[in-house]
């Protein structure tokens, strides 16, 4: 027996009569992909791919007694694998027909070598990156292989999505809860250009994500091959750091360089694989990269003169309000130190919502259109304001009428759209905590006004007015009063919980009561379809060991246009057994739009939605799905949806005006 023969690997690939006279079939053993004919009462064994553009020969069909490639039309002979008349062909194997089948010698496999991206793939795991969320596909192959022997060695998480954009939607809500950065992943072209949604909702919303995409290969980059798209143009100002990723680059530094800009810049960052670079081997000895020596600490204490400014404001005021945004979110206690220090109530932006408890003595809610009259009243009873990390939208419409003090990290937002009396640049948790050892010096000898009582107080008059509002029944569904109170006894107190946006979420914002919970929301894009991707990244949150996330429920709140846009991921969420609670309000149309048009004196046009019946999609996609269709019913579905283990949504019938 020749030597290589006698070092074949010999495994069954079809029962005896599967494959008829005349016919191929493709068949994969191992990493193997087989071509299998019968011509003439015997088998042959073919590579399956074809030698001049890859096409798949067990696709092919014999014709006049030989193989034609589906894709161009080349002829091989079915058993010997020859082209006739030339000198090429297709690599052949040994085959034997046994008594239970057919089987073919294959020689062992070789080990794999490690690629760059494999490099590449290790960097990102030392930089801390261990949630991947994406679509795998022809020009990201390499990449994607390179993904899942980190995902086999239990180093990070893949999960694969029904669209690019949920991949990115997901990676930017996990970078707003945690701070670290997570990941998606694209092919070329249609794929990449899906990501571009969720990636300008991470970039306005300071979230750190590595968008990684596909591309053509370099040799047929400019003339406009299949799916090429200048992705560098492409993702523009969305990544604020951006490379491709060549043969002779530095492949462990790309990532260096990317991963530190999306941590220090609090952004996106970019790399675009070309095909052909995927699979390079890399050199000899090639050391993944790491984080070690490139990341300072990221304490900037507020220059002197600007933190006597600010301690000046504060010294001659009254009654000082603190407004914290989403920026303030890893800082809060020291702002809150601060706050009990001066008696000073505290409102929020609606991107900051949650970040104090509205049960707190001091906490005031949220400001602005999607806020409470409780935040407006200290706002416009203030005689300074000392604002944290809020952008300053003009949904959130903090007064310019009032002594500012703005702290920010980023010295563009101090002062951005009009001047502000005291801008500080520096850390929010820093910058409070000096200002805290300073005043706590002359606290108790300022002449400050206590508004605790006075914060009590506004919460009872907002409390009975919601009771008022609980009354009301048109008899065209559940009033969002009514959804939210019972929201208010039944989410738990650490869940996480990503909002949509429409009058679902400008109800939210008016009528739950936070007390631990978390908020996710697309802030400042403000993209309708945000939640339930978002959720998604939160759940991968729960499932790492970071103890401020580990275990803790999530709850998605949407309407049914923004569960529209993504729900083909709710197969996501059964496939991976994501405890996600959904909240639906369904009011068969997208309703804030409608009130917009009657507001503006337009006529209320194409805002009108034909929808399923989302509970039994539900329980059509393996999730549980319960519907809901009066007040009464709201408390038991929302216990027994939180209580499923795995994916569960609760559809309630909304009145579309009783927000």
């Amino acid at each position: 027996m020749p030597e290589r023969e006698a070092e074949l690997i010999w495994r069954k690939v079809l029962d005896r009569n599967e494959l008829a006279e005349g016919r191929v079939k493709p068949v994969t053993s191992g990493h193997a992909t087989l071509c299998m004919t019968r011509h003439e009462g015997s088998y042959g064994a073919l590579d399956n791919r074809c030698p001049h553009q890859g096409g798949p020969l067990g696709e092919g069909s014999i014709e006049n007694g030989l193989l034609r490639c589906p894709w161009h039309g080349w002829d091989y002979d079915p058993l010997t694998g020859k082209a006739p008349g030339f000198d090429d062909g297709v690599e052949v194997f040994a085959v034997e027909e046994r008594d239970d089948g057919v089987w073919v010698g294959l020689p062992p496999e070789l080990a794999h070598v490690r690629t760059v991206t494999d490099v590449m793939a290790e960097t990102m795991v030392a930089w801390g990156i261990r949630q991947v969320w994406g679509m795998v596909g022809h020009s990201n192959l390499g990449l994607a292989d390179a993904l899942r022997r980190r995902e086999q060695e239990g180093e990070l998480s893949y999960y694969g999505i029904r669209h690019e954009g949920a991949a990115s939607f997901a990676a930017s809500a996990y970078g707003k809860l945690t701070g670290r950065p997570a990941a998606c992943l694209a092919i070329a072209g249609p794929g990449a250009t899906n990501l571009l949604t969720g990636l300008w909702d991470a970039n306005v919303d300071r979230s750190p994500v590595l968008a990684l995409t596909g591309q053509v290969d370099t040799q047929v980059l400019g003339p406009g091959a299949f799916q090429e798209v200048d992705l560098t143009a492409a993702f523009g100002k969305v990544a604020q750091w951006s490379q491709p990723v060549l043969g002779t680059s530095r492949h462990a530094e790309l990532v260096n360089l990317a991963a530190k800009s999306a941590i220090l810049n609090r952004g996106v960052s970019h790399l675009i694989f070309p095909d052909e670079v995927q699979t390079q081997p890399a050199a000899d000895g090639a050391k993944a990269g790491g984080p070690e020596g490139r990341l300072t600490q990221h304490e900037i204490t507020p220059p002197r003169k600007s933190l006597d400014a600010a301690l000046d404001v504060i010294r001659g005021s009254q009654r000082p309000v603190i407004i914290v945004g989403h920026g303030a979110r890893f800082e809060m206690p020291a702002v809150l130190e601060l706050a009990e220090l001066l008696h000073a109530p505290v409102l929020t932006t609606f991107k900051g919502k949650g970040l104090i408890s509205d049960h707190h003595p001091l906490g005031c809610g949220v400001l602005g259109r999607s806020g409470t009259p409780i935040a407006s009243w200290f706002m416009n009873e203030s005689d300074s304001l000392l604002v944290f990390g809020a952008s300053f939208s003009n949904h959130t419409g903090i007064t310019p009428k009032r002594p500012i003090v703005q702290v920010d990290f980023d010295p563009i937002t101090l002062g951005k759209f009009h001047p502000v009396k005291v801008p500080v640049w520096g850390e929010i948790g820093v910058t409070a905590r000096l200002l805290a050892a300073e005043l706590a010096v002359d606290a108790g000898g300022a002449d400050r006004v206590d508004q605790r009582t006075e914060v009590a107080e506004r919460w009872r008059l907002w409390r009975t007015e919601k009771q008022r509002r609980l009354s009301e029944e048109r008899g065209r569904g559940v009033s969002s009063a009514a959804i939210f109170d019972a929201m208010n006894r039944q989410v738990p107190s650490d869940a996480i919980v990503a909002v949509d946006v429409g009058n679902n979420t400008y109800s939210f914002g008016r009528y739950f009561e936070c007390r631990e919970q978390a908020v996710l929301m697309s802030g400042y894009l403000g993209s309708i379809g945000f939640a339930y991707p978002a959720a998604m990244g939160a759940w991968a949150a729960t499932q790492e060991e970071d103890p401020r996330f580990q275990g803790r429920p999530v709850v998605a709140v949407s309407g049914d246009g923004g569960f529209g846009q993504y729900m083909g991921e709710l197969n996501t969420a059964v496939k991976y057994g994501m405890g996600i609670t959904h909240v639906l309000l369904n009011n068969s149309e997208l309703g804030k739009i409608s009130k917009e048009q009657r507001s503006g004196n337009w006529d209320v046009w194409q805002t009108s939605l034909h929808n399923p019946d989302f509970s039994e999609y539900a329980n059509l996609c393996g999730a549980m799905g319960i519907r809901v269709t009066r007040a009464d019913e709201l408390d038991s579905a929302l216990e027994r949806a939180l209580g499923h283990d795995g994916p569960s949504m609760v559809e309630i019938i909304a009145d579309a005006e009783l927000v």
